[in-house]
């Protein structure tokens, strides 16, 4: 990023043409280019609508509300401006011009986020799950990502951290200044039992976490089986869109097509596979089946097609087939003989027909509640690898220091710092500068 002492612009609004387009102005010289813009100054918080003219010639770029936000109480913890104009090219293009010819300078990807979190406006969990929510795409992730901006995983870290430095400060006590003779037995009595606990409650964090990171990632869930028996046309039910070719043509799916869906709220990946059969000459073909076995032991779950009328069951597409998985008897229409006992255990069998519709409702209703399941949690959570890669790293420390606090107490010492460093990695209290560019660079121009 380039120096926080320039002023920054930006296109605060989403790309192309609209009844109004918001251009953010942010850093030292905002309030100095707002007054040059409409000729004098306007009251901080007060939507004034304004003429925006271009200063040396006069030309009227455009008219509409001009709002300031003074430091520290801005978005960015700095002088900002708001310029809320008609949303065409032309009045961005020119009142971008006019921006840069005013010493102001166009921000980089997440560079106005970056600059709330340096003006501790924002911690760095916070500021992830800003963009959590500006991508979230069912109501899960909606809800997640506020209350992830609301603080909750960052109480959640500091608390933790917290914790751990009231047991460091007296085990480091123990060791400079101890008033017992056998120093390691009384540290080990005074901060091993509470070292315990914290690593206990951090383990449990982490398992805790692996359902509400199935919340933000979504769900990965691959349709399997052998060539001709719906598999197509129970993705295009499914997703309510043609997305796969339906052909009575085996070997018409070669490659893996994919459709998202909401489930419950839980974004979920449907992947088409190609269909598996014990040999073909096609070389497309075979790849195609290799991309189907890799995608079905990937995916989170596996929901097999099967045609009832065929006497012969894929015994691979089964082997694939994991408990809480799905077997689907396609053809329900037909009303066909169901094979029973074909089914591994733990996975639910159901009968349908994506022709006509019969069964799919009530298909669709057990994998909401299989994928719901998955991904059911509320509380603070690590939703990021960084996040958990902190808690796992302190983990680590904390049962090293388990290991030596009875005969080297100031190694366990070190290593309790070094698990506090990692939890406050998470909120950036400590030790992310290395990290920084990598997280703010995914941000959209404009936050």
């Amino acid at each position: 990023m380039a120096s926080d002492r320039d002023t920054i612009f930006a296109k605060a609004t989403g790309a192309g043409k609209a009844g109004v387009a918001v251009i953010r102005v942010s850093g030292p010289e905002s309030f100095r280019i707002s007054d040059l813009l409409i000729g004098k100054r306007i009251k901080i918080r007060e939507a004034k609508m304004a003429e925006i003219s271009e200063p040396t010639s006069g030309a009227l770029i455009d008219r509409g509300l001009v709002i300031l936000f003074q430091n520290p109480q801005s978005f960015t913890g700095e002088d900002t401006v708001e310029f809320h104009l008609h949303g065409s090219a032309a009045v961005e293009a020119c009142l971008s011009e006019t921006l840069a010819r005013l010493g102001a300078r166009p921000a980089e990807a997440g560079e106005f986020t970056l600059r709330a979190f340096r003006n501790g406006r924002l911690d760095l969990a916070q500021a992830e799950a800003l963009a959590d929510l500006i991508d979230a795409e069912t109501n899960e992730q909606r809800k997640q990502a506020l209350g992830q901006l609301g603080g909750r995983l960052s109480e959640a870290a500091e608390g933790l951290r917290s914790r751990l430095i009231s047991v460091l400060t007296p085990l480091e006590a123990d060791i400079d200044f101890p008033d017992e003779g056998d120093v390691p037995a009384a540290v080990a009595a005074r901060a091993g039992p509470a070292i315990t606990k914290l690593k206990d409650a951090l383990t449990a964090f982490l398992a805790n976490s692996r359902r509400a990171r199935t919340i933000r990632k979504g769900i990965n869930i691959a349709i399997i089986g052998p060539p001709n028996v719906g598999k197509s046309s129970l993705v295009n039910v499914l997703a309510g869109a043609d997305v796969a070719i339906v052909s009575d043509v085996a070997g018409t799916t070669r490659d893996v097509v994919e459709a998202r869906l909401d489930l419950g709220g839980i974004l979920a990946t449907l992947s088409d596979t190609a269909g598996l059969r014990d040999e073909t000459n096609d070389a497309i073909e075979a790849e195609g089946m290799a991309r189907a076995r890799s995608r079905a032991k990937q995916a989170d779950l596996r929901v097999a097609a099967l045609d009832p009328r065929v006497e012969f069951v894929s015994r691979e597409t089964l082997d694939l087939l994991r408990p809480g998985d799905f077997l689907v008897w396609t053809h329900a229409d037909l009303n066909p003989a169901i094979p029973h006992g074909v089914a591994p255990d733990g996975v639910a069998a159901v009968s349908l027909s994506p022709l006509t519709g019969l069964g799919v409702d009530e298909f669709i209703a057990a994998l909401t509640a299989a994928v719901s399941a998955q991904g059911n949690f509320n509380g603070p959570a690590l939703t990021r690898a960084r996040h958990v890669r902190a808690v796992e790293d302190a983990v680590a420390a904390l049962t090293r220091a388990e290991e030596k606090i009875e005969t080297a107490p100031e190694l366990a010492a070190e290593d309790a710092r070094l698990a506090a460093r990692a939890l406050g990695s998470i909120t950036g209290a400590v030790g992310v500068e290395d990290v920084l560019d990598e997280i703010f660079s995914s941000f959209c121009i404009g936050k």
